[in-house]
């Protein structure tokens, strides 16, 4: 009787789904920059195998990325205003497209400014669990808004969210899709970040 009450009790503390996620959104467009990773598993439609790097609010971005273009290919990225600049595993950065060329194929500057709008569009969330000081969210979440975090989504896929209690920004997003899962983390919020053209 008493794990039962107890159990009751625990589940009553849990915030609502849509009041959290409102929160969350709220909070993450306060975010100057962060640090963010997206990882796959198994073979996801997605063209991203991995990417890493650093991210300001106004679109700026620097990191790595594994992408199939045809074939698996790695570059390390530096995007600053309108300008693309790319390294491959030889050779130096070379400016090589522009920002809406970048964007048919992924663009993580879209991420910092486009994750409020998919946590305001995210539907059915459902807080399950409070786990390590973060609230465990399952959701589904729409192409539109979720394509600007996740490249190459077409349809509404379910996912789990991660959001700090103390803070409400999201740390993590789990994606169940046909063929593998997607991981996306973001940490180091509002951490220094300098990125600037790389050397001609």
């Amino acid at each position: 009787m008493a794990g039962l009450l107890a159990a009751c009790s625990s589940s009553a503390e849990l915030p609502s789904g849509p009041d959290l996620l409102k929160r969350s959104a709220a909070a993450m467009a306060a975010v100057k920059t962060v640090a963010f990773t997206l990882a796959t598993e198994g073979s996801p439609p997605v063209p991203v195998r991995r990417a890493e790097g650093d991210l300001t609010r106004e679109g700026d971005a620097k990191g790595s990325l594994q992408i199939m273009i045809g074939v698996l290919q790695e570059f390390e990225f530096v995007l600053v205003g309108d300008a693309v600049y790319l390294k491959g595993p030889t050779g130096g950065f070379q400016k090589s497209m522009s920002r809406a060329q970048l964007a048919a194929i992924y663009d993580p500057g879209t991420i910092i400014p486009g994750v409020p709008e998919l946590l305001a569009a995210a539907q059915n969330p459902t807080v399950q669990s409070e786990e390590s000081g973060a609230y465990k969210v399952s959701v589904t979440l729409p192409p539109d808004q979720l394509k600007k975090v996740v490249p190459g989504v077409t349809e509404g896929v379910p996912g789990t969210l991660l959001i700090d209690k103390a803070t409400s920004r999201l740390s993590r997003i789990d994606l169940t899709l046909t063929g593998g899962k997607v991981t996306v983390t973001l940490a180091g919020y509002d951490a220094p970040v300098d990125i600037a053209p790389p050397p001609a």
